[in-house]
């Protein structure tokens, strides 16, 4: 039970403007030109490399898929989180103010430290002994690691095929550049306002999307990764990358929560009239 519900709209309200100035950053950042030494190194790496680590990411996202949810679940509480999202949800419901919606955007931050640590150390240590390609499933498993905790610390499921496709799709909005970035932030938001029924072609279909994606975008780096010692260069840029995909995932499932609470709102406001009306002809 909402208990003011104009004041938790307000609140609603200004934190989705919030929200917008954030996506203009996510797309000034999606129209820079690309690094010249990235071009330059695209010159050095041999043939087939990207078709080989483009099969490396679709690979990984299947293991990770498909059997390695269990695995990553033993890396965190999954009940204590959804009973912390249910005791913040409840206070928003009580307090109804933009502070307490400040509060559950923090507590699903809170997790990114740790997980960008052990993906720092991976990377690195995987980089000084010049294993580059293995590397992607670990990584691949960080990532999505971090997306189920944001996903419960905003009171989402991961393991449904619709929630694995949209997750599939935020990874990949948030690698890529100008107009694509900004079709494929669209859909995003799309996704956020309805239910989208997913069959198993569809997410295939996404897994090789993303993976082609992941591989462009990730080649130099995992080419310099996979040459001794100096390939700490490129595992140190692991970090970077989680950031990015998960300041980009943590802002739509912040989005997702709020609309979704808007959408509550108005039901409620809309079966109070209603029984009002009712109350009036009575």
């Amino acid at each position: 039970m909402i208990k003011d519900k104009r004041k938790l709209n307000n609140a609603i309200q200004k934190e989705l403007l919030s929200i917008a100035k954030t996506e203009a950053k996510f797309q000034k950042s999606a129209e820079a030109e690309t690094s010249k030494y990235k071009e330059l190194l695209k010159s050095k790496i041999p043939p087939g490399l990207n078709q080989t680590l483009e099969k490396s990411f679709s690979t990984a996202f299947g293991i990770v898929f498909k059997n390695g949810v269990g695995v990553i679940e033993k890396s965190f509480d999954k009940e204590d989180i959804s009973q912390d999202f249910d005791i913040h949800d409840y206070s928003i419901n009580v307090k109804c103010s933009r502070k307490e919606l400040k509060n559950l955007k923090k507590k699903a931050k809170k997790s990114n430290f740790k997980n960008m640590s052990i993906t720092t150390v991976e990377g690195i240590g995987l980089g000084v002994l010049g294993v580059g390609l293995p590397d992607i499933v670990l990584f691949i498993g960080m990532v999505l690691k971090g997306i189920y905790e944001v996903a419960l610390n905003y009171g989402y499921d991961y393991d449904s095929p619709a929630e694995k496709y949209f997750i599939l799709k935020l990874m990949s909005t948030s690698l890529s550049k100008n107009n694509d970035w900004v079709v494929k932030n669209a859909e995003i938001d799309n996704l956020l306002n309805t239910t989208r029924q997913v069959d198993e072609d569809m997410l295939k279909a996404q897994i090789e999307d993303t993976s082609k994606l992941f591989a462009v975008d990730m080649l130099v780096l995992k080419f310099i990764q996979g040459l001794p010692i100096v390939g700490a260069v490129g595992g140190a840029f692991n970090p970077v990358y989680y950031n990015k995909i998960m300041n980009y995932a943590r802002t739509k499932y912040y989005k997702r929560y709020l609309n979704d609470k808007l959408l509550l709102l108005n039901d409620s406001c809309k079966e109070e009239s209603h029984l009002l009306v009712q109350t009036c002809t009575a």
